[in-house]
């Protein structure tokens, strides 16, 4: 990994814990908790996948960096920040919009990513998604 892809990758890490800090904690929380969420959250996790994930092995651009990108891409088209996200989402989980569903899969297939280079990455699958 080059200097350039470090920083690409430090970013990606960086707005994905954020992310996660901001949302994902909580809604992931409730998920382990609350079957019907649970369901949800997989089944936008299998989205995401097969859409953005798909042809990981195709570019060097890390899952990290593909699932940070994939959900800045979400907030920018919505016009919304993780904090305004937030504050709508905080104890309404069980009504829980399209948005909110596929960033709380963001953060659940951010956890299950490998922490080492793109040498030996495990292929993400349906059981390695945590809540």
């Amino acid at each position: 990994m080059g200097p350039v892809d470090t920083l690409t990758e430090w970013r990606a890490r960086r707005w994905l814990s954020t992310l996660s800090a901001r949302l994902g904690t909580d809604g992931l929380a409730v998920a382990a908790v609350m079957p019907g969420l649970a369901a949800a959250v997989d089944q936008h996790a299998a989205a995401v996948r097969d859409g953005v994930l798909a042809g990981y092995g195709s570019t060097a651009l890390t899952e990290r960096v593909l699932l940070a990108g994939y959900g800045r891409g979400l907030l920018a088209r919505a016009g919304v920040s993780t904090k305004q996200l937030r504050n709508e989402a905080a104890g309404r989980w069980r009504q829980a919009d399209w948005l909110t569903l596929r960033l709380l899969a963001v953060c659940a297939l951010s956890r299950s990513c490998p922490s080492r280079s793109r040498a030996g990455r495990a292929q993400l699958d349906r059981s390695t998604v945590r809540y």
